[in-house]
């Protein structure tokens, strides 16, 4: 299947308008029996890409490769949006994560499919399987582990992850090197999708509310945010030198 992608400042965004969301997801998906086969394929990661991971993936090598080497990548920063059609003419689909999240999972409970949780706080964890279950009550939640991962338990829980063979496995804030502990274990997973989201878990607990709608479509959201850590808003700086960058390979185009 041709995922229709544009390149943004040299770091990929995919193109996946909501109505062509389920047969990407079927695409990417391995086909039954072939989960747990303990070979890695590529692109079965998805990310979801906000300006300062953008602009992480500009400079960080570890982190560049691995969301090179991602399935899909989904922006959610309305200034992503915004510059990809300042310097390529195409706009694409921006999602909320907790929304991407739902959406997903609602495919992948059509087709009875499996779900593995992994980071977090184990009460918080236990809550969020709850509510999921609630939610999604065709999703077979064939695992979770909370807490920190020690070097002890990685073998543990990776060799878990395999035989479980989930056809996502979702990660949370918790997981020493969050999303990049996918790459650095991809080895020894199953070949399901991976995603990592900082505080879905928290939501699904109901321990932390999700922005708005409304304030998600207008760009705000990281408002929220920056008031909870006030020196988010040091931020402006990152955004001004992204700013400079989208003139500059416009003037050199």
């Amino acid at each position: 299947m041709d995922i229709q992608r544009v390149t943004l400042l040299k770091v990929p965004l995919h193109i996946v308008p909501p109505e062509e969301l389920p047969a990407v997801v079927e695409y990417l998906l391995p086909p039954p029996g072939k989960q747990d086969s303990g070979q890695t394929q590529k692109g079965r990661d998805i990310v979801l890409l906000s300006l300062w991971d953008l602009l992480r993936a500009r400079r960080s090598g570890e982190y560049r490769k691995y969301v090179l080497n991602a399935a899909l990548v989904i922006p959610i920063s309305k200034s992503l949006v915004n510059g990809a059609r300042f310097l390529t003419g195409k706009t694409p689909v921006r999602y909320m994560p907790f929304n991407f999240v739902v959406s997903l999972l609602t495919l992948l409970e059509r087709q009875e499919d499996s779900l593995y949780l992994l980071g977090g706080k184990s009460r918080i964890l236990k809550e969020a399987e709850k509510n999921l279950h609630s939610t999604f009550p065709h999703l077979k939640i064939v695992g979770r582990y909370g807490g920190a991962i020690g070097k002890r338990e990685k073998a543990i829980v990776t060799e878990a992850i395999r035989k479980a063979s989930p056809s996502l496995l979702l990660l949370g804030r918790g997981v020493r090197g969050e999303e990049l502990w996918i790459a650095r274990n991809s080895q020894r997973l199953n070949t399901g999708l991976r995603l990592w989201c900082s505080d879905l878990f928290d939501v699904f607990a109901k321990k932390r509310q999700r922005p708005t709608d409304a304030a998600f479509e207008k760009g705000l959201e990281c408002i929220g945010y920056c008031f909870q850590k006030p020196w988010k808003f040091l931020r402006v700086f990152s955004f001004l030198r992204y700013l400079f960058l989208l003139v500059v390979y416009k003037l050199r185009r």
